[in-house]
């Protein structure tokens, strides 16, 4: 019942707030008729594109009733927000740490909606290749993860000196805890002090993310370097060479 003169614009407020984690989906109808009840002349025949009888009301004549346009929703929970991950190393030296994390509230793969899978992450930068966790029965979890930045210059300094890979799941079924146990590898370059969010999703639903703090800190002094006076007002000149690290 919902009147719009022309050119005139209309709110559709919609709610989400899911109960347990996983995937969501409906779709949000907006059914137009005329205002005095009259139909369209168009009228949808049996030649008509089949997309048209989808987007189209018919009356009994055969003429446009209303016109229909389908907006699909997919609905995705986030997980609660999780503390920061510190890693830290000196510049100028390689790390190798595992960082163990929980997802709650995981869903088993069965109890999604057809076609979860569509909704997983694309183009994900580090992506899964060990096996599935299973809990022994036909529910199995798949996940896929990638590093976000929040910067194009805070992505350059990390690109190159950072790599993760997930080494290890574990799923308990009674508490719907996954641990996942990734390896992360920190060779810094230079001292540095930047963010990132390790962003996980399962694809049976389901959205966590984990802020990670990488620190390098000051690298080791390369060398000590004496002069020695030769005289008062006298210069004394030492000569050392640098390699650059990159071009």
């Amino acid at each position: 019942g919902i009147r719009l003169a022309p050119k005139e614009k209309v709110e559709i407020p919609v709610l989400f707030m899911p109960a347990e984690m996983k995937i969501y989906k409906i779709q949000v109808v907006i059914h137009v008729m005329r205002e005095n009840g009259e139909n369209w002349p168009y009228e949808v025949t049996a030649e008509s594109d089949t997309d048209l009888f989808r987007n189209v009301t018919v009356a009994e004549n055969g003429e446009t009733r209303g016109i229909l346009w389908i907006y699909p929703i997919h609905g995705t929970p986030e997980g609660p927000q999780q503390k920061s991950v510190v890693i830290r190393c000196q510049a100028r030296q390689r790390l190798e740490q595992s960082v163990e994390l929980l997802l709650m509230g995981v869903m088993p793969a069965e109890t999604a909606l057809p076609d979860a899978g569509n909704s997983a992450m694309g183009n994900t930068e580090e992506s899964s290749n060990t096996p599935e966790v299973t809990d022994g029965s036909s529910a199995t979890l798949e996940f896929l993860y990638e590093l976000q930045y929040q910067s194009d210059e805070i992505r350059s300094q990390l690109d190159s000196s950072v790599g993760m890979q997930l080494l290890q799941k574990e799923w308990d079924t009674e508490s719907r805890i996954v641990t996942l146990i990734f390896n992360v590898v920190f060779a810094p370059s230079k001292p540095m002090r930047n963010k990132a969010t390790l962003v996980v999703q399962c694809t049976a639903g389901g959205l966590w993310k984990f802020p990670l703090v990488f620190i390098a800190t000051e690298p080791e002094v390369d060398d000590v370097i004496n002069i020695v006076a030769v005289g008062l007002n006298k210069e004394s000149i030492v000569g050392f060479k640098l390699t650059s690290q990159t071009r």
